[in-house]
Protein backbone atom coordinates (compact mmCIF):
# COMPACT_ATOMS: atom_id res chain seq x y z
CA UNK A 1 0.00 0.00 0.00
CA UNK A 2 1.15 3.12 -1.08
CA UNK A 3 2.47 5.80 2.18
CA UNK A 4 0.44 7.89 3.16
CA UNK A 5 1.94 11.46 3.29
CA UNK A 6 0.79 15.35 4.25
CA UNK A 7 1.02 16.30 0.64
CA UNK A 8 -1.12 13.42 -0.22
CA UNK A 9 -3.50 14.80 1.92
CA UNK A 10 -3.42 18.52 1.73
CA UNK A 11 -2.89 18.89 -2.20
CA UNK A 12 -4.95 20.45 -5.05
CA UNK A 13 -5.90 16.91 -6.76
CA UNK A 14 -7.39 15.15 -3.79
CA UNK A 15 -8.98 18.55 -2.46
CA UNK A 16 -10.79 18.80 -5.62
CA UNK A 17 -11.94 15.12 -6.27
CA UNK A 18 -13.01 15.33 -2.26
CA UNK A 19 -14.67 18.49 -3.55
CA UNK A 20 -16.89 16.31 -6.16
CA UNK A 21 -17.64 13.60 -3.98
CA UNK A 22 -18.92 16.14 -1.36
CA UNK A 23 -21.04 17.84 -3.79
CA UNK A 24 -23.01 14.08 -4.23
CA UNK A 25 -26.29 14.92 -3.24
CA UNK A 26 -25.83 18.39 -1.73
CA UNK A 27 -26.37 20.50 -4.15
CA UNK A 28 -28.98 22.50 -3.55
CA UNK A 29 -27.63 23.58 0.25
CA UNK A 30 -27.04 27.34 0.14
CA UNK A 31 -23.93 26.97 1.95
CA UNK A 32 -22.01 24.61 -1.35
CA UNK A 33 -23.63 26.86 -3.61
CA UNK A 34 -21.55 29.66 -2.03
CA UNK A 35 -18.60 27.89 -1.91
CA UNK A 36 -19.10 26.81 -5.43
CA UNK A 37 -19.26 30.09 -6.89
CA UNK A 38 -15.21 30.46 -6.15
CA UNK A 39 -14.37 27.12 -6.10
CA UNK A 40 -11.42 27.14 -7.36
CA UNK A 41 -9.90 30.43 -5.53
CA UNK A 42 -11.19 28.76 -1.93
CA UNK A 43 -9.50 25.27 -3.24
CA UNK A 44 -6.15 27.11 -3.90
CA UNK A 45 -6.69 29.38 -0.53
CA UNK A 46 -7.16 26.12 1.24
CA UNK A 47 -4.47 24.95 0.07
CA UNK A 48 -1.37 26.93 0.92
CA UNK A 49 -3.16 27.78 4.45
CA UNK A 50 -2.58 23.77 5.11
CA UNK A 51 0.67 23.74 3.04
CA UNK A 52 1.88 27.23 5.40
CA UNK A 53 0.39 25.47 8.27
CA UNK A 54 -1.37 28.77 8.85
CA UNK A 55 -4.70 26.92 8.32
CA UNK A 56 -7.29 26.77 11.65
CA UNK A 57 -10.24 25.61 12.06
CA UNK A 58 -13.61 27.31 12.13
CA UNK A 59 -16.70 26.32 14.59
CA UNK A 60 -19.60 24.63 14.45
CA UNK A 61 -23.67 25.28 14.22
CA UNK A 62 -25.28 22.92 16.46
CA UNK A 63 -28.90 21.22 16.25
CA UNK A 64 -30.92 18.29 17.62
CA UNK A 65 -31.92 15.39 15.67
CA UNK A 66 -33.62 12.52 17.21
CA UNK A 67 -32.32 9.07 15.35
CA UNK A 68 -33.81 7.86 17.49
CA UNK A 69 -33.01 9.15 20.69
CA UNK A 70 -32.22 12.26 20.84
CA UNK A 71 -28.79 13.58 19.67
CA UNK A 72 -26.66 16.85 19.38
CA UNK A 73 -25.64 17.24 15.96
CA UNK A 74 -22.20 19.88 15.16
CA UNK A 75 -22.01 20.50 11.67
CA UNK A 76 -18.64 23.02 10.51
CA UNK A 77 -18.43 24.89 7.95
CA UNK A 78 -18.61 24.31 3.91
CA UNK A 79 -14.57 24.75 4.06
CA UNK A 80 -13.67 22.28 7.11
CA UNK A 81 -16.19 19.61 5.68
CA UNK A 82 -14.22 19.65 2.59
CA UNK A 83 -10.97 19.29 4.30
CA UNK A 84 -12.33 16.43 6.58
CA UNK A 85 -13.30 14.64 3.01
CA UNK A 86 -10.10 14.98 1.94
CA UNK A 87 -8.39 13.45 5.16
CA UNK A 88 -10.35 10.79 5.10
CA UNK A 89 -10.05 9.80 1.68
CA UNK A 90 -6.95 9.45 2.10
CA UNK A 91 -6.79 7.70 6.01
CA UNK A 92 -9.48 5.62 5.61
CA UNK A 93 -8.03 2.58 3.26
CA UNK A 94 -4.80 2.83 5.07
CA UNK A 95 -6.42 2.25 8.69
CA UNK A 96 -9.30 0.13 7.40
CA UNK A 97 -6.36 -2.51 7.14
CA UNK A 98 -5.55 -2.38 10.65
CA UNK A 99 -9.00 -3.05 11.99
CA UNK A 100 -10.19 -6.46 13.23
CA UNK A 101 -12.56 -8.09 10.76
CA UNK A 102 -15.52 -8.17 13.24
CA UNK A 103 -15.47 -4.41 13.27
CA UNK A 104 -18.70 -3.16 11.71
CA UNK A 105 -19.32 0.18 12.09
CA UNK A 106 -18.80 3.03 9.30
CA UNK A 107 -16.54 0.82 7.07
CA UNK A 108 -17.22 -0.19 3.86
CA UNK A 109 -19.02 -3.70 2.60
CA UNK A 110 -19.96 -3.49 7.01
CA UNK A 111 -23.05 -2.21 8.47
CA UNK A 112 -25.34 -3.85 10.32
CA UNK A 113 -27.06 -6.42 8.82
CA UNK A 114 -23.03 -8.07 7.81
CA UNK A 115 -22.81 -7.58 12.02
CA UNK A 116 -26.00 -9.40 12.58
CA UNK A 117 -25.47 -12.31 10.47
CA UNK A 118 -21.90 -12.61 12.04
CA UNK A 119 -23.61 -12.69 15.43
CA UNK A 120 -25.91 -15.52 13.71
CA UNK A 121 -22.82 -17.75 12.52
CA UNK A 122 -21.21 -17.36 15.64
CA UNK A 123 -24.04 -18.21 17.57
CA UNK A 124 -24.29 -21.51 15.41
CA UNK A 125 -20.85 -22.47 16.01
CA UNK A 126 -21.11 -21.48 19.85
CA UNK A 127 -24.25 -23.38 20.48
CA UNK A 128 -22.90 -26.36 17.93
CA UNK A 129 -26.07 -25.98 15.76
CA UNK A 130 -28.59 -24.99 18.71
CA UNK A 131 -27.66 -28.29 20.60
CA UNK A 132 -25.64 -26.23 23.52
CA UNK A 133 -26.57 -23.31 25.47
CA UNK A 134 -24.97 -20.76 24.47
CA UNK A 135 -24.59 -17.35 26.41
CA UNK A 136 -24.38 -14.16 24.97
CA UNK A 137 -22.38 -10.73 27.12
CA UNK A 138 -24.09 -7.68 25.77
CA UNK A 139 -22.57 -4.05 26.47
CA UNK A 140 -22.61 -0.78 25.44
CA UNK A 141 -20.33 2.05 26.14
CA UNK A 142 -21.36 4.92 27.71
CA UNK A 143 -21.46 8.22 26.00
CA UNK A 144 -18.80 6.96 23.22
CA UNK A 145 -18.37 9.98 21.29
CA UNK A 146 -18.56 12.21 24.28
CA UNK A 147 -15.86 10.89 26.02
CA UNK A 148 -13.40 10.95 23.39
CA UNK A 149 -9.77 11.98 25.26
CA UNK A 150 -7.88 14.14 22.64
CA UNK A 151 -4.30 13.15 23.83
CA UNK A 152 -5.19 9.33 24.00
CA UNK A 153 -6.41 9.73 21.15
CA UNK A 154 -3.49 11.39 19.66
CA UNK A 155 -1.08 9.15 21.26
CA UNK A 156 -3.04 6.22 19.79
CA UNK A 157 -2.45 7.95 16.23
CA UNK A 158 1.31 8.41 16.83
CA UNK A 159 1.54 4.84 16.49
CA UNK A 160 0.84 4.56 13.42
CA UNK A 161 1.55 7.99 11.75
CA UNK A 162 4.94 9.29 11.59
CA UNK A 163 4.34 12.63 9.55
CA UNK A 164 4.29 15.03 12.56
CA UNK A 165 2.67 17.15 9.30
CA UNK A 166 -0.26 14.64 9.21
CA UNK A 167 -0.35 14.49 13.18
CA UNK A 168 -0.43 18.66 13.38
CA UNK A 169 -3.58 18.70 10.83
CA UNK A 170 -5.07 15.42 12.76
CA UNK A 171 -4.96 17.80 15.97
CA UNK A 172 -6.63 20.87 14.61
CA UNK A 173 -9.76 18.55 13.38
CA UNK A 174 -9.89 16.64 17.04
CA UNK A 175 -9.11 19.78 19.32
CA UNK A 176 -11.63 22.03 17.38
CA UNK A 177 -14.27 20.54 19.33
CA UNK A 178 -15.03 19.69 23.07
CA UNK A 179 -18.08 18.18 24.06
CA UNK A 180 -17.57 19.53 27.69
CA UNK A 181 -16.75 23.12 29.61
CA UNK A 182 -15.24 21.86 32.20
CA UNK A 183 -12.63 19.43 29.95
CA UNK A 184 -11.35 21.30 26.57
CA UNK A 185 -10.24 18.20 25.20
CA UNK A 186 -12.68 15.17 25.20
CA UNK A 187 -15.35 14.31 22.97
CA UNK A 188 -15.31 14.28 18.86
CA UNK A 189 -18.50 16.23 17.00
CA UNK A 190 -21.27 13.35 15.62
CA UNK A 191 -21.42 16.08 12.02
CA UNK A 192 -17.64 15.08 11.16
CA UNK A 193 -16.86 12.64 9.02
CA UNK A 194 -13.51 12.16 10.45
CA UNK A 195 -15.09 11.15 13.85
CA UNK A 196 -16.48 8.13 12.28
CA UNK A 197 -12.88 7.45 11.20
CA UNK A 198 -11.37 8.62 14.58
CA UNK A 199 -13.76 6.53 16.67
CA UNK A 200 -12.69 3.25 15.14
CA UNK A 201 -8.84 3.92 15.40
CA UNK A 202 -9.50 5.06 18.96
CA UNK A 203 -11.46 1.74 19.31
CA UNK A 204 -9.54 -0.42 17.66
CA UNK A 205 -7.18 -0.55 20.59
CA UNK A 206 -9.62 -2.17 22.37
CA UNK A 207 -10.53 -4.72 19.92
CA UNK A 208 -7.16 -5.98 19.24
CA UNK A 209 -6.69 -5.98 23.20
CA UNK A 210 -9.73 -8.10 23.01
CA UNK A 211 -8.49 -10.75 20.35
CA UNK A 212 -5.03 -10.67 21.02
CA UNK A 213 -4.66 -10.54 24.89
CA UNK A 214 -7.68 -11.79 25.78
CA UNK A 215 -7.87 -14.55 22.86
CA UNK A 216 -11.72 -13.61 22.34
CA UNK A 217 -13.21 -16.18 19.57
CA UNK A 218 -16.24 -14.64 18.94
CA UNK A 219 -16.47 -10.81 19.32
CA UNK A 220 -18.51 -8.42 17.33
CA UNK A 221 -18.51 -4.56 17.78
CA UNK A 222 -20.82 -1.98 15.71
CA UNK A 223 -19.72 1.05 17.20
CA UNK A 224 -20.48 1.37 21.27
CA UNK A 225 -22.17 -1.63 21.22
CA UNK A 226 -20.60 -5.26 21.09
CA UNK A 227 -21.08 -8.86 22.30
CA UNK A 228 -18.92 -11.70 22.63
CA UNK A 229 -20.56 -15.50 22.84
CA UNK A 230 -19.18 -18.18 24.77
CA UNK A 231 -20.48 -21.62 26.13
CA UNK A 232 -18.97 -20.71 29.38
CA UNK A 233 -20.99 -17.48 31.67
CA UNK A 234 -17.93 -17.71 34.09
CA UNK A 235 -15.56 -16.99 30.74
CA UNK A 236 -18.00 -14.21 29.41
CA UNK A 237 -17.72 -12.51 33.43
CA UNK A 238 -13.34 -13.28 33.61
CA UNK A 239 -13.28 -11.33 30.23
CA UNK A 240 -15.81 -8.22 31.40
CA UNK A 241 -13.68 -7.32 34.44
CA UNK A 242 -10.57 -6.95 32.26
CA UNK A 243 -12.68 -5.26 29.26
CA UNK A 244 -14.10 -2.93 32.45
CA UNK A 245 -10.22 -2.39 33.30
CA UNK A 246 -8.79 -2.20 29.98
CA UNK A 247 -11.56 1.05 28.80
CA UNK A 248 -11.18 2.63 31.86
CA UNK A 249 -7.63 2.81 32.34
CA UNK A 250 -6.30 2.92 28.95
CA UNK A 251 -9.10 4.89 27.19
CA UNK A 252 -11.06 6.63 30.01
CA UNK A 253 -14.47 5.12 28.76
CA UNK A 254 -17.33 3.77 30.82
CA UNK A 255 -19.62 0.59 30.22
CA UNK A 256 -23.03 1.61 30.58
CA UNK A 257 -24.19 0.07 34.04
CA UNK A 258 -27.88 -0.04 33.13
CA UNK A 259 -27.01 -1.79 29.44
CA UNK A 260 -25.06 -4.31 30.75
CA UNK A 261 -26.39 -8.18 30.46
CA UNK A 262 -25.45 -12.06 29.99
CA UNK A 263 -28.57 -13.94 28.56
CA UNK A 264 -28.79 -17.27 27.11
CA UNK A 265 -29.11 -17.08 23.25
CA UNK A 266 -32.58 -19.06 23.94
CA UNK A 267 -34.26 -15.88 26.29
CA UNK A 268 -33.41 -13.67 23.51
CA UNK A 269 -30.58 -11.35 22.87
CA UNK A 270 -31.58 -7.64 21.65
CA UNK A 271 -28.44 -6.39 19.35
CA UNK A 272 -28.21 -3.84 16.37
CA UNK A 273 -32.63 -3.02 16.52
CA UNK A 274 -33.27 -7.10 16.32
CA UNK A 275 -33.85 -9.24 19.32
CA UNK A 276 -31.93 -12.72 18.36
CA UNK A 277 -33.12 -16.14 18.85
CA UNK A 278 -31.56 -19.28 18.22
CA UNK A 279 -33.56 -20.02 14.89
CA UNK A 280 -35.09 -16.52 14.31
CA UNK A 281 -34.76 -13.02 14.69
CA UNK A 282 -37.36 -10.37 15.07
CA UNK A 283 -37.39 -6.69 15.41
CA UNK A 284 -36.97 -4.93 18.29
CA UNK A 285 -40.41 -3.53 19.63
CA UNK A 286 -39.29 -0.14 20.41
CA UNK A 287 -38.04 -0.35 16.23
CA UNK A 288 -41.37 -1.48 15.34
CA UNK A 289 -43.36 1.11 16.40
CA UNK A 290 -41.07 3.82 15.68
CA UNK A 291 -40.90 1.99 12.04
CA UNK A 292 -44.89 2.32 11.77
CA UNK A 293 -45.11 6.04 13.32
CA UNK A 294 -42.23 6.71 10.78
CA UNK A 295 -44.75 5.56 7.68
CA UNK A 296 -48.27 7.39 9.41
CA UNK A 297 -46.14 10.53 8.91
CA UNK A 298 -44.15 9.89 5.94
CA UNK A 299 -46.00 7.50 3.30
CA UNK A 300 -43.61 7.81 0.64
CA UNK A 301 -42.69 4.94 -1.77
CA UNK A 302 -39.16 5.12 -1.05
CA UNK A 303 -39.45 5.24 2.87
CA UNK A 304 -42.31 2.12 2.61
CA UNK A 305 -39.79 0.49 0.22
CA UNK A 306 -36.45 1.24 2.44
CA UNK A 307 -38.35 -0.33 5.45
CA UNK A 308 -39.64 -3.40 3.80
CA UNK A 309 -35.67 -3.76 2.23
CA UNK A 310 -34.92 -3.72 5.99
CA UNK A 311 -37.09 -6.36 7.27
CA UNK A 312 -36.17 -8.95 4.85
CA UNK A 313 -33.21 -9.60 7.74
CA UNK A 314 -35.79 -11.08 9.92
CA UNK A 315 -38.96 -12.76 10.63
CA UNK A 316 -41.05 -10.34 9.64
CA UNK A 317 -43.91 -12.30 7.56
CA UNK A 318 -46.83 -10.55 9.33
CA UNK A 319 -45.63 -7.04 9.69
CA UNK A 320 -44.16 -7.06 6.13
CA UNK A 321 -47.59 -8.27 4.63
CA UNK A 322 -49.61 -5.76 6.33
CA UNK A 323 -47.26 -3.04 5.20
CA UNK A 324 -47.82 -4.02 1.70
Amino acid sequence: MNAITFEKIISVDNLLLAWNEFLRGKRNKKDLQEFQLHVIDNLLFLHQDLKNKTYIHGGYYAFNISDPKPRNIHKATVRDRLLHHAIYRILYPYFDSKFIADSYSCRLMKGTHKAINRFRDFACKVSKNNTKTCFVLKCDIRKFFANIDHEILKQVLTKYIKDKNIIWLLSQVIDSFSARKDLAEVGLPLGNLTSQLLVNIYMNEFDQFVKRELKVKYYVRYADDFVILSKDKNELLFNLSYMIGYLKNKLKLNIHPDKVFIKTLASGVDFLGWVQFPYHRVLRTVTKRRMLKSLKDNSRKETKQSYLGMLKHGNTYKLTKNMR
